[in-house]
């Protein structure tokens, strides 16, 4: 099976301190893969070093075959990386609308609109439309945050813990969403997550992080094994 996404013996320092040792996931198409681990292991920093957020020290990131080492985020954008941020960073002042329509910027004229297929998903969405981004709660800003990604027409759909903070009823439609967007769309997804049931139940494929390593990989029954849930007891 080709690779979707490829990170390969990424290195990611801030000053002199080193975040990512050697990273390599492989993101296979119309899957979700899970990379889980403790607070500050390295997570939140794998998807920057994705999305261009922060810039890498070694190794390489692919996007089928697009190299994108040097890339900046805008052109990540381009190329088909939807990136759904932790802490959901909608424009609270801005409409629901026009939060979604801040996903036109790197879309061709024509493809200027909001898939149907996102108020399918969060129905929630389209009745608020006029509602300013702040005055929702923030399961439906996450949902938000969701559909701005999907506005911009990804190739690959990035999410940083999707359902921290999240009630319950929520994180069901998000994790119907994900797998939507996996079975119907094709999509490949890779999300950080620290919520166990929550992966077990959508990812196909996790990575387990410790210490800025990979140090588990596999299909997601591994995290019934107890050498693999170690890494994530706090």
């Amino acid at each position: 099976m080709s690779t979707a996404l490829a990170i390969q013996g990424v290195d990611l320092h801030y000053g002199a301190a080193q975040a990512l040792r050697g990273v390599s996931i492989a993101c296979k198409p119309g899957r979700i893969t899970a990379v889980l681990g403790r607070n500050g292991v390295g997570k939140s920093s794998t998807l920057r070093a994705i999305t261009g957020v922060n810039s890498i020290t070694a190794g390489d990131i692919l996007l089928g075959e697009e190299v994108l080492r040097k890339a900046p985020p805008y052109k990540r954008a381009r190329l088909g990386i939807g990136y759904v941020p932790q802490g959901r960073e909608i424009f609270p002042l801005l409409t629901v609308r026009e939060n979604l329509e801040t996903g036109y910027a790197g879309l061709s004229r024509g493809e200027r609109n909001i898939p149907d297929y996102i108020f399918t998903l969060f129905p929630v969405l389209k009745s608020m439309l006029g509602r300013r981004g702040g005055d929702l709660s923030g399961g439906q800003q996450q949902q938000l945050a969701i559909g701005r990604a999907l506005v911009t027409r990804p190739k690959v759909l990035v999410l940083d813990e999707p359902t921290e903070g999240i009630q319950p009823s929520i994180i069901k439609d998000i994790g119907r969403a994900l797998q939507f967007l996996r079975d119907e769309k094709g999509m490949t997804i890779l999300l950080v997550e620290q919520f166990l049931d929550f992966c077990r139940e959508i990812a196909d494929d996790i990575y387990v992080m410790d210490r800025g390593e990979i140090r588990h990989r596999g299909p997601a029954s591994d995290l019934d094994r107890p050498d693999v849930r170690r890494y994530l007891m706090v």
